[in-house]
């Protein structure tokens, strides 16, 4: 390699963040060029994980540690959601529903990256959605690896959650989870709820809220939420709720 190749080298690796993922986009806005990575991928001092994205030899990167690099060097509005935030929020009482699966959100027809897909896909649900605007109720949130990832707050993480309810997360231990948000924002959650696309998810909150008598219920405005028309049935032979036009689980219902 030139003295310059070797400078260029030198000052990506001294700046490299641990464990996190280098993508095309980031290299070529450090000046390095399409020769200069494959010379140093020929030398082995970066490894490629496909089109697009390298990390530094002997380094595990983690879906955290790759999901900083799309955030940050390619700016997609893609964030961390549903359980997965509130896990990440620090709050253990949310890990006995844990999942196998970190929960991605991004607007419609945002597509992830292939060589993140190849790597990790096993390990992330990427859920595609207009239930609410793109940069709304989000926040950087420090996970267990030490990236600050751009995360759903609590308020709009549980309605990422019940919005994938009851196929994916079951109503029961949703409502176990509602029931210890005792400090979910007035204002914020006030705002979500208006702007949310979901009739379902709107009811839903907004039934769990009440049967916890959650301290939020008394500072909500209802008459700004619209609550739509219809019967909503999410389950089988269950209960209905008459004031939000649900069908729930009989133990939802009966000991609410």
């Amino acid at each position: 390699m030139s003295s310059s190749q070797t400078k260029k080298l030198k000052g990506l690796l001294d700046s490299w963040i641990p464990n996190s993922v280098a993508t095309s986009a980031y290299l070529n806005e450090r000046g390095i060029s399409p020769q200069d990575v494959q010379n140093y991928t020929t030398s082995q001092w970066l490894t490629p994980l496909g089109r697009g994205a390298f990390k530094r030899p002997m380094e595990m990167v983690t879906w955290q540690g790759a999901l900083f690099g799309i955030q940050s060097q390619l700016k997609l509005p893609v964030h961390v959601g549903a359980l997965t935030a509130l896990e990440m929020s620090g709050n253990s009482h949310y890990l006995r529903f844990a999942t196998t699966r970190a929960y991605l959100f991004s607007p419609l027809n945002v597509a992830l990256p292939q060589w993140f897909k190849r790597h990790w896909g096993d390990e992330i649900r990427h859920v595609q959605t207009k239930l609410l605007p793109p940069e709304f109720g989000l926040k950087e949130q420090e996970g267990r690896e030490g990236f600050a990832l751009k995360c759903a707050s609590a308020e709009r993480a549980i309605l990422e959650l019940l919005h994938l309810a009851p196929k994916e997360f079951d109503l029961v231990e949703a409502a176990m989870i509602v029931e210890s948000m005792t400090s979910i924002r007035p204002k914020l959650m006030q705002t979500l709820l208006e702007q949310c696309a979901s009739i379902k998810v709107r009811r839903l909150f907004l039934y769990l809220a009440e049967r916890a008598d959650l301290p939020i219920m008394r500072h909500l405005d209802l008459s700004r939420i619209d609550l739509g028309s219809g019967d909503r049935s999410l389950v089988p032979n269950g209960r209905y709720v008459a004031k939000y036009r649900l069908l729930l689980p009989k133990e939802l219902v009966d000991h609410g």
